[in-house]
């Protein structure tokens, strides 16, 4: 039988979906020596939650039986796999500038990264707190 996300778990996958795309952002600008003072880095931020959360859903990864197994942690790599090229694209636009291939494979591979361990944990942790049956 099926069961659905509740509203808090649905919250709390989007709040630490936000979070972990904020810290790779943050993270990217620390390993450049950017400051974080100028608000440069929302021009990052800002496109690459737009298409993650394009990404995400689309994938399932805020569905029950997907969002919650770890069988099925894959699909973050693929939504970051999505998202990272349209946020290059839209950040492109945004600053004037052009798109840099290879800023998006680095986007990909750490958003991947986060969000793979993020989602890694999230099952973990509900794994457990479900009955063997897995019923709530």
């Amino acid at each position: 039988m099926s069961r659905s996300l509740s509203r808090k778990q649905l919250m709390i996958l989007i709040a630490v979906d936000t979070l972990v795309l904020l810290v790779v952002t943050w993270l990217g600008f620390a390993t450049h020596n950017r400051s974080l003072a100028d608000g440069r880095w929302l021009a990052t931020f800002i496109p690459m939650a737009f298409a993650w959360f394009l990404a995400a859903p689309w994938l399932g990864l805020y569905r029950a039986g997907v969002a919650d197994r770890m069988q099925d942690f894959w699909r973050t790599a693929i939504a970051a796999a999505l998202a990272a090229p349209l946020a290059v694209l839209l950040r492109a636009l945004w600053l004037q500038q052009t798109v840099i291939p290879v800023f998006g494979l680095v986007m990909i591979a750490m958003t991947a990264a986060g969000m793979m361990l993020w989602r890694l944990a999230w099952a973990a942790w509900t794994a457990r707190k479900l009955p063997a049956d897995g019923r709530s």
